[in-house]
């Protein structure tokens, strides 16, 4: 139980942390992205104007001896450019690299670049690699002349450095996570060893009540067994008095009983005596012994379909199961109703068996928490019918030692049925 809380914590932690770490990656990895690519538009801008300059220039001084260095006023050997009049005549240009200088010209021709934007154009080279340009198209305005410029500019370096550095940015993260986990695997083992102290005291102490209560209590149940056979008391008022105790002492056996197999349980002292059963024999043989408990409340008990049924296990501990089961139904099942204990089915891997009443049913809010230890639906009527909490619990401790299911089906006023699968081959083991 511990190692499972250790191992759910630990995964919480982790599971938070890796969503801390994918968000920390995306983050940073849109903060480089968008910067980069901002100052990449920002050169073409101003390459851009630039370029306008330049043009604006030698249209001004046509004889005069242009300084081709005022076309890359700040900017790189990576700028490209070409220049348009309002007509599309070409005016001036600086080439793009042969490689994209076709999926740039494609891009001007088609008239889809707006003015003021810029744009990534992908393009494959020969060798199958991916290249990548940013272009941007401008309508500068130079005296009474309009100019139509595009600059451009080969990005492939700076996606490759980017995606470099995410790739760097994920090795990072997948360690930080293993070493978080890690360190989140030993905090939650440190912050479970108080709890399980505590829990190992308390299985202790279950143990050990359970045992000192069983002497008392069989000495009073021997006592009021003497009282009711004294011939000397015959007050009827005594003698109800001694039936009531020896009921009371019934309860509480029958607690200490289902208390002291939680603690074996707890302790892994539960041991299996595997053999081979009959469930059909066994259903049949709870239903007789069960039916007087039953008629007397004026509930009809009955059995269908239990014909032999091989399976490996504990008869004592599979007894129990099934005793819990049709106890429950019969308690919990009104005056007039009906309890069906019933093989479903039965092959060479596994059997099947189910109990269906027509009592008070369970909420379904309720049906995930009825095998939880002392959980009582109803506290005050169970109170009244000798229940104390520990019979489903019981059970289901009985079916994981055996490699069993169970499983509940139930409406409130309408009924419950549990649904139980036992295996034809079960190996000994103890409680784990």
């Amino acid at each position: 139980m511990f190692r499972s809380s250790r191992l759910r914590l630990t995964f919480t932690y982790s599971l938070i942390t890796f969503i801390v770490i994918i968000v920390l990656i995306v983050s940073v990895r849109w903060t480089l992205e968008k910067s980069l690519f901002s100052e990449q538009k920002n050169e073409l801008f101003r390459a851009a104007d630039s370029v306008a300059e330049a043009q604006a220039y030698q249209n001004q001084h046509p004889n005069a001896a242009i300084d081709e260095n005022r076309y890359y006023m700040n900017t790189n050997d990576r700028i490209f450019f070409y220049v348009f009049d309002s007509h599309k005549n070409l005016l001036y240009f600086m080439r793009a690299p042969f490689r994209i200088e076709g999926t740039v010209l494609y891009k001007i021709d088609s008239g889809e670049l707006k003015n003021g934007e810029t744009e990534t154009l992908r393009n494959y080279s020969e060798n199958g690699s991916t290249m990548r340009v940013m272009i941007l198209y401008r309508r500068i305005l130079i005296g009474d002349e309009e100019l139509l410029v595009y600059t451009g500019k080969d990005v492939t370096a700076m996606y490759s450095g980017l995606r470099k550095a995410t790739y760097a940015l994920i090795i990072i993260g997948i360690l930080a996570l293993a070493v978080t986990t890690g360190i989140g695997y030993v905090m939650a083992g440190r912050a479970i060893i108080p709890l399980k102290e505590a829990y190992d005291r308390q299985k202790q102490f279950a143990a050990d009540a359970s045992h000192e209560l069983r002497t008392p209590l069989s000495v009073v149940m021997s006592s009021a067994d003497l009282l009711l056979a004294d011939p000397t008391i015959r007050d009827p008022f005594l003698r109800e008095i001694i039936g009531d105790l020896k009921d009371e002492v019934k309860k509480m056996s029958k607690l200490v009983s289902d208390l002291l197999m939680v603690a074996r349980s707890d302790n892994n002292a539960l041991k299996l005596k595997i053999q081979k059963l009959d469930l059909g024999e066994l259903l049949e043989q709870n239903v007789r012994m069960m039916t007087p408990l039953a008629e007397k409340k004026g509930v009809i008990l009955s059995g269908r379909n239990l014909r032999r049924a091989t399976i490996s296990g504990d008869e004592e501990k599979i007894k129990q199961l099934i005793l819990i089961l049709v106890d429950n139904a019969v308690k919990y099942t009104e005056s007039g109703g009906h309890v069906l204990v019933q093989l479903e089915y039965a092959d060479e891997d596994s059997a099947v068996f189910s109990v269906q009443d027509s009592g008070i049913g369970i909420a379904p809010e309720d049906q995930e928490k009825i095998f939880e230890r002392f959980y009582r639906v109803d506290k005050a009527r169970s109170r009244e019918m000798g229940g104390n909490g520990l019979g489903l619990a019981i059970a289901l401790e009985i079916l994981r030692l055996h490699g069993g299911k169970i499983s509940v089906e139930s409406q409130p006023n309408v009924g419950t049925k549990f649904t139980v699968e036992l295996k034809t081959q079960v190996r000994a083991r103890n409680a784990t």
